[in-house]
C-alpha cells in the first residue's frame, strides 16, 4: 500500500512538474534570449518598486500597479532608490548597444525582479514580457484570489527586430469612440506593437475635425445606419436619418495622441485621397470633377463601386477628389497644415489606392490638365495628384506615405510606399531606394475571414493564422535598409463593434507581432502555436474576445470520376483530431474520425464536423451543406 501511494505521489508530482515545465515561458513575442533557471520568484504581499524619477515611466509603473496591487491584491510602494527592492527598474547610465532604443534586460530571481533598459520604452516592453510570466490569472481586472503568484526564474535579453511595429484600425468604415480607440491601444501594447495606423477618412465618414471645413464633420461624419452585409445594403432614401457615424474634434486628437505617446506608440494619420472621397465630395462638391457630385450622400454600405475588372474598380458615383481641379490642392493645404500640427509623427498617409478613373476619362477639365501637363494617361494624371500633393505634406515638414498605386504613373521623389497589393509594389519601390512598410493582403490584412465561409463573417476573401505566420517583410532581392517594417490592417466594413474588432485582431495580431518583433531565425509555428493557446487563456481571464477559428477544419471538394462528392478535410494544428457525421447529428468524439477522403452518402444533405485534442473539444462544430460542397466543386471544376 506504502509503495502504491509513493508511486501515486511520484507520479502526482512528474504531471505537476511537467505543466509548470510546459507553461513557464510563454512570451509573445519571442525574446531573442531567453534561459530559464530553476525555481520561481514569489510575489511578496508588500511590492517595493525601485524606478527613477522619470515622467517617462508613469505608465510603466501604472501597469505594474494595476496588475500586482489590484489583481494580485499586494500592496504597492514606489522609491528612486530602495536597497532590497523587489521589482528593480534602471535606465541605463552607459547605453547598451546590444538593446538599442526599445530594448531590454529582463533578470528574475529567486528573490527579485531586475529590468534594465537604454529608454524609459525598453523598460514598458520588459514589464510586458514580464507579465507574461505571471499566471494567466493576472491578466484580469479586478482582484482574484487563491493564486500562486509566481514567475519563474530566467534571464531575458530582447530588442525589436524591426522599428515600424503596426496595427490599422479602420475608424472611417464604422466610427469608433475616443474610448474605444484606447482600449484598441491597450491591447495592442501588451505585445510591443508601436504604431498606430488610424484611417480617418473615406467614402462613409470624414472622422477629423478640420478647422475652416466645418461641412466635413457636420456632413461628412453622419451616414444611415444599415445592418446586413455591407457592400449590398438598399440605398438611403431620402426619408431615412442620416445621424450614425461621429467623429474626432481636434482635443479628442490631441488627447488620443498624448495617450499613445504615454505608452510608446506614434499615431500615423491617414487622409485617403484622391479616391474613397465621397465623404469629403459630399461636404463639399466643387472638389470633384463631376456637376451631379452636389446630389451625392456619404456612403450607408450600398454599392458604388463594379469591381467586375479588379483594380482601379469603375465607379457608379465618383468618389474622388479632381486633379484638375485648384480648390482640391486649396482645400488639401489646410487639411495637411491642421493634420501637421495635430500629429507629431514623422509621416502623414495620403492614401492613393483604388482610384477610379472612368468620371475623370469624361472630364474636361482633366482632358485640359492633360495636354496642358503633357500627360498621356490616367495613372499620370493620378501621378499629377500624387505629386502636387507631396509637395504640400513636405511643406508641412512631413513625409509623405501612401498605399502601393501611388508607383503608377511615377513616384513622387520622397514618397514613401506601403505594400498591400503583395509584396510587388514594396519590392518595386525598395528597388528606387524608398523607404517601405510591407502590409500585403497575402498575409497581413486581418479583416479577412480567418475559417471557412460558412461558419465566419463572410467577407470577399479568408487568410488562416498559420499563413499570417509565414509573413517575411523582406524580400530575398531588396537591399534590407529601405524596409522599415510593417503592419496588420483592420478594415471595418463589417466591423460593428469592438468584440468583434477584438474576434478579427486576435490570434493574427499575435502572429505579425512576432514576426516584426523576433528574430527571423527563432520563428517555429508549432513553438508559436503553442504559445497562442496559452494566450488564449490569458485573453479568458482578461475577458478579451478572439477567434477559435485556427482549431477549425478547411474543406475541399471535387468529384471523383464516377461523379461521387469527394471531401478532404485539412487543418492547421497537426494534433488535432476531426470526427464527422453525415446523420444530421451533432458529433463528438465518439464518432467516426477523419482519417482520409470522405465520399459523400448519395442521399446525405449535411456534413457536421468538430475537432478535438485528446478528449477536448478545441473547435465549434461546423454543419457544412452538401449542397454547398457540390457547388464549390463545380466551382473547382471550371
Amino acid at each position: 500500500m506504502r509503495k502504491t501511494l509513493t508511486f501515486a505521489f511520484l507520479l502526482l508530482s512528474m504531471t505537476s512538474f511537467a505543466q509548470d515545465a510546459k507553461r513557464q515561458i510563454a512570451i509573445i513575442p519571442e525574446p531573442v534570449s531567453v534561459k530559464q533557471g530553476s525555481g520561481s520568484f514569489r510575489l511578496p504581499a508588500q511590492i517595493r518598486v525601485e524606478a527613477p524619477a522619470n515622467p517617462e515611466l508613469k505608465q510603466v509603473l501604472a501597469v505594474l500597479k494595476q496588475h500586482f496591487s489590484v489583481v494580485a491584491g499586494s500592496t504597492y510602494s514606489v522609491s528612486t532608490v530602495l536597497p532590497g527592492a523587489d521589482i528593480r527598474l534602471i535606465l541605463n547610465s552607459t547605453e547598451n548597444s546590444a538593446i538599442g532604443k526599445e530594448g531590454y534586460q529582463l533578470s528574475v530571481t529567486r528573490k527579485n525582479i531586475l529590468i534594465k533598459a537604454n529608454q524609459p520604452a525598453g523598460l514598458f516592453y520588459g514589464v510586458q514580457s514580464l507579465l507574461q510570466l505571471f499566471p494567466k490569472e493576472i491578466e484580469s481586472k479586478e482582484r482574484v484570489a487563491g493564486v500562486k503568484w509566481e514567475a519563474p526564474v530566467v534571464e531575458i535579453t530582447d530588442n525589436p527586430r524591426f522599428g515600424w511595429r503596426g496595427l490599422m484600425f479602420d475608424v472611417a468604415r464604422h466610427f469608433f469612440t475616443k474610448a474605444e480607440v484606447k482600449q484598441f491601444i491597450d491591447d495592442m501594447v501588451r505585445y510591443k506593437y508601436n504604431l498606430l495606423h488610424l484611417h480617418l477618412t473615406d467614402d462613409e465618414g470624414w472622422r477629423l475635425e478640420i478647422k475652416g471645413l466645418p461641412k466635413l464633420t457636420e456632413v461628412g461624419a453622419w451616414n444611415v445606419k444599415k445592418t446586413g452585409y455591407f457592400g449590398t445594403f438598399s440605398k438611403p432614401t431620402p426619408d431615412e436619418p442620416k445621424d450614425y457615424g461621429g467623429f474626432y474634434t481636434q482635443d479628442d486628437i490631441k488627447e488620443l495622441v498624448q495617450y499613445a505617446k504615454e505608452r510608446f506608440v506614434d499615431i500615423l494619420p491617414e487622409i485617403d485621397v484622391p479616391g474613397h472621397s465621397l465623404a469629403a465630395v459630399v461636404s463639399y462638391p466643387e472638389l470633384s470633377c463631376t456637376p451631379e457630385a452636389n446630389t451625392y450622400q456619404v456612403r450607408s454600405g450600398e454599392e458604388i463601386m463594379d469591381w467586375s475588372k479588379g483594380n482601379p474598380p469603375t465607379a457608379l458615383v465618383d468618389n474622388t477628389l479632381c486633379p484638375a481641379n485648384e480648390k482640391v490642392y486649396e482645400f488639401l493645404d489646410k487639411v495637411m497644415t491642421q493634420v501637421a500640427q495635430l500629429f507629431p509623427f514623422e509621416y502623414i498617409h495620403v492614401g492613393g489606392d483604388e482610384c477610379p478613373k472612368n468620371y475623370w476619362e469624361k472630364s474636361p477639365a482633366i482632358k485640359e490638365l492633360m495636354q496642358r501637363e503633357g500627360l498621356h494617361h490616367m495613372e499620370e494624371v493620378q501621378s499629377y495628384f500624387e505629386k502636387r500633393l507631396e509637395k504640400i505634406v513636405s511643406s508641412k515638414g512631413k513625409k509623405f506615405l501612401g498605399w502601393d498605386e501611388i508607383l503608377e504613373g511615377g513616384l513622387a521623389s520622397g514618397a514613401a510606399v506601403m505594400s498591400w497589393q503583395g509584396m510587388k509594389g514594396g519590392i518595386q519601390a525598395a528597388k528606387m531606394k524608398h523607404e517601405v512598410v510591407m502590409s500585403p493582403t497575402t498575409y497581413t490584412y486581418i479583416d479577412y475571414m480567418q475559417g471557412d465561409p460558412i461558419i465566419e463573417p463572410r467577407i470577399y476573401a479568408s487568410l488562416r493564422l498559420n499563413k499570417t505566420y509565414e509573413f517575411e517583410p523582406v524580400p530575398d532581392e531588396v537591399d534590407p535598409k529601405y524596409i522599415k517594417g510593417g503592419q496588420a490592417n483592420l478594415w471595418t466594413e463589417q466591423v460593428y463593434n469592438m468584440r468583434h474588432q477584438q474576434y478579427m485582431t486576435w490570434p493574427r495580431a499575435f502572429a505579425v507581432a512576432e514576426t516584426l518583433w523576433s528574430p527571423k531565425e527563432k520563428k517555429n509555428w508549432n513553438h508559436f502555436f503553442g504559445k497562442v493557446e496559452q494566450h488564449f487563456e490569458r485573453f479568458d481571464a482578461a475577458d478579451k474576445k478572439y477567434a477559435p477559428s485556427v482549431y477549425d477544419p478547411s474543406f475541399t471538394a471535387s468529384f471523383t470520376t464516377d461523379k461521387q462528392l469527394k471531401i478532404e478535410l485539412g487543418k492547421e494544428v497537426e494534433t488535432l483530431d476531426i470526427y464527422y457525421s453525415f446523420d444530421n447529428s451533432f458529433p463528438d468524439s465518439h464518432y467516426p474520425k477523419y482519417t482520409s477522403a470522405l465520399i459523400a452518402p448519395k442521399d446525405a444533405v449535411m456534413l457536421k464536423v468538430v475537432t478535438y485534442k485528446g478528449k477536448k473539444q478545441t473547435g465549434r462544430i461546423i454543419a457544412m451543406p452538401i449542397a454547398e460542397l457540390k457547388s464549390r466543386a463545380e466551382k473547382a471544376k471550371k
